[in-house]
């Protein structure tokens, strides 16, 4: 039996999506409506994400109003553009009036030019339509794009006793009250409320009286990724947006910040992986080849590199064949250490960790590249003097590994601080380009330092 009691204990698994399917076979109405009644809407959203789309469509169909529209935020793009395209553009307008307005703006975004201006025109709400209109207007990666209009404030010259009967009000429309904030009679953010301070209070105290003035706050033209940082940064639920004249437009909550934290993360890792554009498992081939040829392209460049250098070489691998046997671990060497260094260092930027000199975060790198390039040396020496190596050309490989070793994790600290200097994303210094250029370098400095050891 399928447990429908707890949000809390949802687990999906196919058992409960055979049992869904087999409802919708049957066109049990009753049944469906009686197992989704007591599921969250992001439950009801993963389930849907695990049909086919006319599965979904039937299920979604039979959701009651809230329900269905909290669960369109939640479902997977590509289903919510079919579920979409399927609906009329009252019915969108119907969905999108139970929705807050960042919620609303954001599939309202969604929709083609021209169904947006119909779907907006259908909504009977003029304030909801008014203030998606202006969200429409922000760019998507700015605080404006990600704020939500619902919100508590009061103004200071309210008294407290007034004050609470004005945040009933307000507080209908408000999903989650994380804050109050205290205004200006011309809607300028001069601090908050502390529901504490509000509760002990007389009555008849202002509100001037007993607000806190210190409060952070958004430029509701600031990047998402900055707003992100200071809301993980002092642990804020809400932090509310303003324009240039610190006057109140709005609100952004954590449940959107942990949302565009997310996409950084995988947008970041797609990039450390060679991928430079947004993509998922499920795009189209012609998406997917576009998404990761580029750099497979640098891939094979440095590759060719590799070949061009050793080929200058083929006299030491005709005197020394082991050489050749190393190349393989030299790059490989290479590859992992610059990695391993960038990684840190986009994980510092990101993080705002990476601070003081270059000069000194540089030096400690080649200390710690110092310690550990000798480690793995002596273990190569340690092989070649099991498999019965000749000494001198064990101790060439290994000081080669050491050097190699060393300037990798050089480029890999150096490459990501330059880029971030310059405002570009560090990110893309993690994939390929690092490996790549690690790779030709450390073969080169390999057969050149091999060279010298032996004495060609």
């Amino acid at each position: 039996m399928i447990d429908q009691n707890q949000n809390i204990q949802f687990k999906l698994n196919l058992e409960l999506i055979d049992h869904v399917q087999g409802l919708i076979g049957i066109k049990d109405d009753q049944g469906i409506k009686k197992l989704f009644n007591d599921f969250h809407y992001a439950d009801i959203a993963e389930i849907l994400n695990e049909l086919n789309f006319e599965e979904s469509i039937y299920v979604i169909k039979l959701l009651d109003s809230k329900k269905t529209s909290d669960v369109l935020t939640e479902i997977d793009e590509d289903i919510r553009e079919k579920v979409l395209d399927r609906l009329s553009n009252k019915e969108i307008a119907e969905e999108i009036e139970e929705l807050d307005t960042d919620d609303a703006t954001d599939i309202i975004a969604e929709l083609p030019v021209e169904r947006q201006e119909d779907v907006i025109s259908k909504i009977e709400d003029e304030e909801l339509k008014a203030e998606i209109k202006e969200l429409l207007n922000y760019d998507e990666d700015s605080a404006g794009g990600l704020m939500a209009k619902e919100l508590v404030k009061v103004y200071e010259t309210w008294t407290v006793g007034g004050c609470l009967r004005k945040i009933r009000a307000q507080a209908e429309n408000v999903t989650r009250v994380h804050s109050i904030y205290v205004v200006t009679k011309k809607e300028e953010l001069i601090g908050r409320l502390s529901l504490k301070d509000l509760i002990t209070a007389k009555s008849d105290q202002k509100i001037a009286d007993i607000y806190i003035s210190n409060v952070d706050y958004a430029n509701v033209n600031d990047d998402v990724e900055d707003v992100a940082k200071i809301m993980t940064k002092y642990d804020l639920e809400a932090i509310p947006v303003t324009d240039d004249n610190r006057i109140l437009l709005g609100r952004i909550t954590i449940d959107d910040i942990v949302d565009v934290i997310k996409e950084e993360a995988d947008k970041d890792y797609q990039l450390a992986a060679g991928i430079y554009q947004d993509v998922e498992a499920d795009d189209s081939v012609f998406e997917l080849t576009k998404a990761r040829l580029p750099w497979l392209i640098l891939g094979l460049f440095g590759g060719l590199g590799s070949v061009f250098i050793m080929s200058g070489f083929d006299h030491i691998m005709e005197s020394v064949p082991e050489l050749f046997f190393y190349t393989p671990l030299i790059a490989a060497m290479a590859g992992n250490v610059g990695v391993q260094s960038s990684a840190i260092i986009v994980q510092g930027l990101a993080n705002n960790n990476v601070k003081g000199s270059l000069f000194f975060r540089l030096l400690k790198e080649v200390g710690l590249s110092l310690i550990n390039g000798f480690t793995l040396a002596l273990l190569v020496i340690l092989f070649g003097y099991i498999i019965n190596q000749e000494l001198v050309h064990s101790i060439a490989i290994a000081i080669s590994m050491m050097s190699v070793i060393i300037v990798a994790a050089l480029i890999g600290t150096f490459v990501p601080i330059i880029l971030d200097k310059k405002g570009i994303d560090p990110a893309i210094a993690t994939g390929p380009f690092i490996t790549t250029s690690n790779d030709i370098l450390g073969i080169y400095l390999f057969f050149i330092i091999s060279e010298f050891i032996i004495g060609f």
